[in-house]
């Protein structure tokens, strides 16, 4: 996708996210705490999350893996959308990861825009989906001999969760 395109998705996802901040959560969500939770895709094969929110902002970090050689965290705003027990949300954040390997790690910084509806089904407890539009920001390949390009392309990766507050 063409940077021009990036930018426009970027602009509109921020506008939607600081218009709606008045219209954010008024339900029995709204307030402010804090939420634990573990996720499954997206950022890792396997991760917990911390959320802290008020009202309808939100500030996630997640912590993961593909397959216990990597880890990754990603730190995310995010807006909720209404007031009902499924709410949709949108957000913007980065995306760090590392990996092991012969003959030096491998490292990798990319932009995230997290997109997705959160369920509260019963009480403190919540279940989600998510696909975060992700675009490569910087890496530092494995191979030290390997110097291909920077892919600049979209990447969508779809996850879903469960988080529980105390």
């Amino acid at each position: 996708m063409r940077t021009s395109h990036l930018r426009t998705i970027v602009v509109l996802a921020l506008v939607l996210c600081f218009y709606a901040a008045p219209c954010g959560a008024q339900g029995s969500d709204a307030g402010s705490g804090w939420r634990l939770g573990i996720t499954f895709g997206g950022i890792s094969t396997f991760g917990v999350t911390y959320e802290t929110y008020r009202d309808g902002t939100a500030l996630e970090v997640t912590l993961g893996t593909f397959a216990f050689r990597d880890l990754g965290v990603a730190v995310s705003g995010k807006q909720y959308f209404g007031g009902r027990a499924a709410r949709p949300f949108a957000g913007l954040g980065l995306w760090a990861i590392v990996a092991s390997s012969d003959p030096r790690s491998g490292l990798g910084l990319v932009a995230r825009m997290p997109l997705g509806l959160d369920w509260n089904v019963h009480d403190r407890h919540s279940v989600g989906t998510e696909i975060a539009i992700n675009r490569a920001l910087a890496v530092r390949r494995p191979d030290p001999e390997d110097d291909r390009p920077l892919n600049r392309r979209l990447v969508p990766l779809p996850g879903i969760y469960y988080r529980v507050a105390p």
